[in-house]
């Protein structure tokens, strides 16, 4: 069987649990969605589009105000864009709001350190500060060598070299082992590309701040090592080939939590599953 192309999401799913990972990857199952992941998509493309604004008469001075004037604009037009995936959440519109505003807030944090930026710039013109500080954004990357992709949020180019970015809206600022395999991957895709690592990988935490790593060859070879790991990991489409999760304490919220520890047996376990129609067919 050819080669599936990976991903690191992906890679640290099948980490986590090669089952779930079958069932996504293999058998096509849908995850079901979830305020997080919809909230995350929205707060990305707000800051993918930020870079696109007329920034006619801002300046150094009134950068602040001006650009903190933009932001809720921008918010309001994805969110909208993304109503029917909110709508099927079942949430009320007091959590709605709730998750709005706290994602507004998310999105001035990471103005303010954007500010910061701009202000500690030598150049005194505010738009050129400005084009120098736009990242590329959303740039995918695929290596036919290593079966694997990824989509890179920010890639910042300096005057010491590239930094290579994506953004977070989770609860704790730490770069995890999932995230540092995350960063590797694109350490990896970059330089395979370029001819060149970045200088730096890391991540905004929107909530907090921006966290680095440093690329070095053992970042390198450890996106290179997994790839591998996963390649010999996936290589048929027997469910035997995925066992369970060894540590069950992320089952319970799980969409295939029932499937895999309930009672079902045969076919009617598929009935009601994630993706999955009453006939118990994709």
């Amino acid at each position: 069987m050819a080669k599936r192309v990976q991903s690191p999401s992906s890679i640290n799913l099948f980490k986590t649990c090669p089952r779930k990972y079958y069932y996504v990857y293999v058998k096509g199952f849908e995850l079901l969605p979830s305020i997080h992941t919809a909230r995350g998509h929205v707060a990305h493309s707000v800051l993918e589009h930020f870079f696109d604004i007329d920034v006619t008469g801002i300046t150094k001075e009134n950068c602040h105000e001006r650009l903190q004037g933009e932001i809720p604009g921008l918010l309001v037009k994805y969110w909208q864009e993304n109503k029917a995936e909110f709508d099927g959440l079942g949430l009320s519109q007091q959590q709605m709001q709730f998750y709005f505003e706290e994602t507004l807030v998310m999105l001035f944090n990471w103005l303010n350190h954007f500010v910061a930026r701009v202000r500690k710039h030598p150049e005194n013109d505010f738009a050129k500060v400005f084009k120098t500080l736009t990242p590329v954004r959303e740039k995918e990357y695929v290596s036919e060598y290593y079966s694997v992709r990824g989509f890179i949020d920010a890639i910042e180019h300096a005057e010491d070299g590239v930094i290579v970015m994506d953004y977070k809206t989770s609860k704790t600022p730490v770069i995890t082992p999932e995230y540092r395999l995350q960063l590797a991957i694109y350490s990896l895709l970059y330089q395979e590309t370029h001819g060149v690592p970045p200088r730096k990988v890391g991540v905004y935490f929107l909530k907090d701040q921006a966290h680095f790593l440093n690329v070095d060859q053992d970042l390198i070879d450890m996106a290179k090592k997994e790839i591998e790991l996963i390649h010999k990991g996936t290589q048929t489409e027997d469910i035997t080939d995925y066992p369970k999760a060894p540590d069950k304490s992320p089952c319970r919220w799980c969409e295939f939590h029932e499937f895999c520890w309930g009672t079902k047996n045969g076919k009617s376990q598929f009935l009601g599953m994630p993706g999955m129609r009453k006939d118990g067919r994709k």
